[in-house]
């Protein structure tokens, strides 16, 4: 008996006992629908992270260490002097552009209401490097850095809080910043982080909010591509020790942060737990082959007979047990392919459902390996189960066969 031979009897048996086959199929469709379920979900979120974050990681961070003392034994501020000695194309090649930053908070009021935010002053390619995109108006611009123009870029929640949430309403108006009035040019759209913030020019947030000086809180550099990122931290390094005078890199009074070095970190965390949850909804799948390997004992017993007679007319050991390792494959095999549909069409319909009730959630990606790796193992579960009750119908002697009732 060859192969697809043992095929067709299998299927044939399988149909006839219709709903014995998909009860004992249940566990198998359920483990495999699971995990292609819930991987999608992984690697919704993985393609989600990467599209959000993904252009932004050529991006080093700089900001001050607190505490930390600089080779003079001073404390030593980020400065304007650094942001120029960064922004220097023979000394820092892999360098594309830096843009600092200072933080403050203050009250912001307008129409009646008042809230509290931060106030982020900085120059006008921040919005371009932190790809942050505008609902309406216009970011400030080079020249309005310089003049320390009296303009604001409104964050969504502000603009909540101050105008009931119409950004149309906001443009244009006068807000008041501390005891500074500013004209809103712009209003950008929440991203989750900064959302309670009033955006204006590094100069005008120092003159009219944080007293003056020289200091920056934070210089966000830009890398002339992700494969120059170590080149620049390294070049960053060079630069901002020599300044302060600092000998051993223990001795820092910076921290440089790398935006790509989150992101490995968050996908071999998100990997993981994807992993992790698979394996749970896989617990399924080993019930399942419990199912299997239930069903193949009891079909194995119910067919005694007929193997007793498939052995006295000369059917060999071997193609009793292929036939009910057959049987057994196709039994979790079937099940596996059912699971496959299953799980790709909760996963369109999750793609479909779930961002029209939550905003930005991340669609299901279906892979390709995780299509392949559930049909592999739900015949080799098939393969495993179906072993000792194929082995046990491969060994039955004919004689005690026959005699069975």
């Amino acid at each position: 008996m060859n192969v697809w031979e043992a095929a067709r009897i299998a299927l044939h048996g399988l149909r006839s006992n219709r709903l014995r086959s998909v009860l004992t199929m249940l566990g198998i469709i359920i483990g495999v629908a699971a995990v292609i379920l819930l991987v999608a979900f992984g690697n919704g979120l993985q393609t989600y992270i990467n599209e959000a974050f993904g252009p932004l990681a050529n991006q080093l961070t700089i900001s001050k260490t607190q505490g930390s003392l600089s080779g003079s034994g001073e404390p030593k501020d980020l400065t304007d002097g650094d942001v120029e000695a960064l922004s220097n194309s023979v000394k820092a090649p892999d360098i594309l552009s830096v843009t600092p930053i200072v933080n403050g908070v203050a009250n912001v009021q307008a129409s009646g209401a008042t809230t509290r935010a931060s106030v982020v002053g900085t120059t006008a390619d921040y919005f371009a490097v932190t790809d942050r995109e505008l609902v309406v108006g216009e970011y400030f611009d080079e020249q309005q850095v310089r003049n320390k123009a009296k303009v604001a870029v409104l964050g969504p929640n502000v603009v909540a809080d101050l105008f009931g949430g119409d950004a149309g309403a906001a443009l244009g108006k006068q807000v008041r910043v501390g005891r500074t009035s500013f004209r809103v040019i712009g209003v950008v759209t929440p991203n989750g982080q900064q959302d309670d913030v009033v955006f204006m020019p590094l100069g005008t947030a120092r003159a009219y909010l944080l007293g003056g000086g020289d200091e920056v809180n934070q210089i966000i550099v830009r890398a002339t591509s992700t494969n120059e990122v170590d080149a620049a931290e390294a070049q960053i390094n060079a630069i901002l020790d020599d300044r302060h005078r600092i000998r051993e890199p223990e001795a820092r009074d910076f921290n440089v942060l790398k935006l790509q070095t989150l992101l490995d970190q968050s996908s071999q965390v998100l990997s993981f737990v994807t992993l992790f949850t698979a394996a749970v909804a896989g617990i399924s799948l080993v019930v399942g082959s419990i199912g299997v390997a239930n069903i193949m004992l009891v079909t194995v017993t119910e067919r005694t007979r007929e193997i007793g007679i498939r052995k006295a007319i000369g059917a060999r050991r071997r193609a009793i047990l292929q036939q009910f390792l057959i049987e057994s494959m196709m039994l979790s095999g079937i099940g596996g392919i059912i699971g496959i549909l299953l799980g790709i069409g909760l996963s369109a319909a999750a793609g479909v459902v779930l961002p029209a009730l939550v905003q930005d959630f991340p669609a299901p990606v279906v892979s390709p390996g995780s299509v392949i790796l559930s049909f592999s193992i739900s015949l080799i579960i098939g393969l495993i189960a179906g072993g000792y009750p194929a082995n046990r119908a491969a060994r039955l002697r004919p004689i005690e066969a026959l005699r069975y009732q």
